[in-house]
């Protein structure tokens, strides 16, 4: 099967942030990474002033890796502190995706920027929306200076919710490279506007690292 992503956005509500982000890095993610499949965890914070202000990235070998025993056993073993905080969040939006296609080439290291676009579209338009970003999107992207790696995802589940069918996942040196002129080129296509007006759903969102888990 192909990698997976899980997907989490987080707002910690009542929970005092200090406290929230305490928990996050130094248990919460932690546990997850023991489960086997679960590669890496990276935390981000919004830069666009948007809700919910946290996103949470975890690398998985496959979507299954949450069907797992391993990760099924997290929610038994919480610690009182992780049920404490976990019910007290004002969001938690849980996103598991597989990936469809990867492009460009990362750097070695989490993304500092990450533009992530989520989207539904008619299943009538789902052969437009892979063409455009296969035949046009992508490759205007990948000129722009600072354009790193793109990598699209089809949603398996949404565990909290209805959540958008795909998701382009955009990994940026900065976020000055959402002003450069191609950028601006890109996303004004007739294709694009296309594909844009057939949308049933869409989310874009800006996100800057915060913090790898674990390093």
């Amino acid at each position: 099967m192909a990698a997976g992503l899980f997907y989490v956005y987080t707002e910690p509500g009542s929970v005092d942030e200090a406290e929230f982000h305490d928990w996050y890095d130094h248990e919460h993610a932690p546990a997850r990474l023991k489960v086997p499949g679960i590669r890496a965890a990276y935390r981000y914070r919004a830069l666009d002033d948007a809700k919910p202000p946290w996103l949470a990235l975890y690398e998985l070998d496959s979507p299954d890796v949450l069907d797992s025993p391993e990760y099924k056993a997290l929610a038994a073993e919480a610690s009182d502190r992780d049920k404490a905080v976990g019910a007290d969040l004002a969001t938690l939006d849980r996103r598991i995706y597989e990936q469809l296609s990867e492009d460009g080439s990362p750097a070695g290291r989490p993304a500092p920027v990450v533009l992530a676009v989520a989207m539904s579209v008619p299943a009538s338009a789902e052969e437009d929306l892979a063409a455009w970003y296969t035949r046009e999107h992508i490759p205007m992207l990948l000129e722009v200076p600072g354009w790193r790696r793109i990598r699209r995802f089809r949603l398996v589940r949404g565990m909290d919710g209805p959540a958008p069918d795909f998701l382009s996942v955009h990994e940026l040196a900065g976020p000055e490279v959402l002003e450069d002129p191609g950028y601006r080129a890109a996303i004004s296509t007739p294709w694009r506007d296309r594909v844009v007006a057939s949308a049933l759903r869409r989310e874009r969102r800006v996100f800057g690292l915060r913090n790898a888990i674990g390093s």
